[in-house]
Formats: C-alpha cells, sequence, structure tokens
C-alpha cells in the first residue's frame, strides 16, 4: 500500500514499483555482516573516550609546560579553571572546546604551582607525579577486577565530603589571601596533637579522590553500555583530568607538609 505521506510518496527509495527483491545468496550475506560498531553509529565507547581522555591530558601537559616556565600564572589559572570547571559541569550537553579549554588553563595551574613547591623542596613534583599515577593505576586495576564499585550510600557520603572540603578550601583561600593567616598552607597548617591538620585533610581527600575515579569510571561503563552518544566521551574525559588534577595537587601537598613547610 502507498503512503500517504508526501515525504515518502514523493521518494523512490519508499515507492511499491522500486520495491528490491533479494535473493538469498543477497540475504545470507547481509545477515553475515558483522555488528555496526559505536563509531560506525555515532554512540560512546571505551576506545573514543580513552582517546579523548588522553587527548585532553595532552593538552593539559602543554599548558603545564607553560606553567612551569612562568610560575606566576599559577593563581590566575586557579581561578579561571575554577570558573570553566563551573561552566563544563552545568553544562546541558559536552562542549569539546570548552573541556580542553578547562585541560589547558588547568595545566597552567599544575605546571605553576609545581615549580614553585620544586623550587621549595627538590625533587617533590617527581614524587608527587608517581604517586599519583600509582593510585590512578591501582584503582583502575581494582576497578576492572570488580573490587571497587560504587554505591548509593557511599556516593551521598562522597558528595556531602566534596562540598564540605570545598567549602573549607574556598573559606581557607579568602583567609590567606586577606593575611589573616600568614601559614603556607593556612589553616591546613594547625596542629592537632602535633598533626598539621592538612595532613589529616590530605588522607581523607586521597580517598575521595580515589572514589571520584571509581565514580568517573562508572559513569564510562554506563555510558558505553547505555549507548550514550560518542560526545559524551568528552565529558567523562573532562570528569577523569578533574579528579586527576585534584589527586595529584593533594598529593603534593601532603609531601609538602611531611617535608616541613
Amino acid at each position: 500500500m502507498a503512503s500517504s505521506n508526501p515525504a515518502f510518496s514523493r521518494s523512490p527509495v519508499f515507492a511499491e514499483s522500486v520495491r528490491p527483491t533479494a535473493s538469498a545468496q543477497e540475504l545470507d550475506e547481509l545477515y553475515g555482516r558483522p555488528s555496526a560498531t559505536p563509531a560506525e553509529t555515532g554512540r560512546m565507547s571505551y576506545n573514543d573516550t580513552i582517546m579523548k581522555t588522553l587527548i585532553s591530558f595532552g593538552i593539559l601537559l602543554v599548558g603545564a609546560v607553560v606553567g612551569w616556565m612562568v610560575p606566576f600564572l599559577a593563581l590566575p589559572a586557579a581561578i579561571a579553571g575554577f570558573v570553566l570547571a563551573l561552566v563544563n559541569i552545568f553544562k546541558k550537553n559536552p562542549s569539546p572546546g570548552l573541556i580542553l579549554t578547562y585541560s589547558a588553563v588547568q595545566g597552567v595551574f599544575v605546571g605553576g604551582i609545581s615549580a614553585i613547591f620544586n623550587q621549595m623542596w627538590d625533587g617533590i613534583v617527581t614524587q608527587a607525579v608517581f604517586g599519583t599515577l600509582g593510585v590512578v593505576g591501582v584503582t583502575l586495576f581494582l576497578f576492572m577486577n570488580g573490587k571497587l564499585r560504587a554505591t548509593p550510600r557511599l556516593t551521598r557520603i562522597a558528595i556531602v565530603g566534596m562540598v564540605g572540603y570545598l567549602a573549607f578550601s574556598l573559606v581557607n583561600f579568602g583567609l590567606m589571601m586577606f593575611g589573616v593567616t600568614d601559614a603556607m598552607f593556612g589553616l591546613r597548617s594547625v596542629e592537632f596533637f602535633g598533626i598539621p591538620l592538612g595532613l589529616i585533610l590530605g588522607v581523607v581527600i586521597v580517598l575521595l579522590a580515589v572514589y571520584s575515579l571509581v565514580l568517573d569510571f562508572e559513569s564510562v561503563k554506563t555510558g558505553v553500555e547505555r549507548g550514550a552518544p560518542e560526545v559524551f566521551g568528552w565529558q567523562a574525559a573532562f570528569g577523569i583530568v578533574v579528579t586527576v588534577v585534584w589527586l595529584y595537587v593533594e598529593i603534593l601537598r601532603i609531601l609538602a607538609i611531611l617535608r616541613g613547610e
């Protein structure tokens, strides 16, 4: 029966007079073809997400080189990176351009703060880099083997912890900027029973960062399994970059506190 829809009836594809008939051999070949890959259907895939993540980290490393050579850019880059992170978090659809811009700016911050710390404590950056790679590697290994999984209860606790730590960090930054405290790490330098608060917080924050990585990996897994649009691979890459940078900075700070202000 001919379609009454003009969009269909005017197209030879849907006209009865050109309806093709396939032979048994052609049908056999059709059914024997492999299924379309995620890339062919425009869906999120592990390989594509890994590639987007590597590109993001590549851009971050380029920015880090700039920050290492011009350390005073660390503070403006940190502020710009925070703003870009908020924009990317609340943006409805991922923007590859904004995500790569965030990676570049965050790289300048990481490079700048690394140069400053390395001038004060020689070799501390190398230790922090290997420490970060070790934590990320172990977390990924345990996740892939089913040893680490996110749960609704732990996720709620982690979110509360992250929001609380963000509030603490903003207050601490404000106190340091206005000269209320002249300690290098602000309130983190306050000691409890001879242990700096920054060291205690550092351990907790590293655990939160590890759990955040698990959430990032879960997001990638869920996105691939549900056939999310390919562009959301950029969102996954953004999340992983945010978490790894956060983890690196915390490990760097812990090492600095251990080595003495």
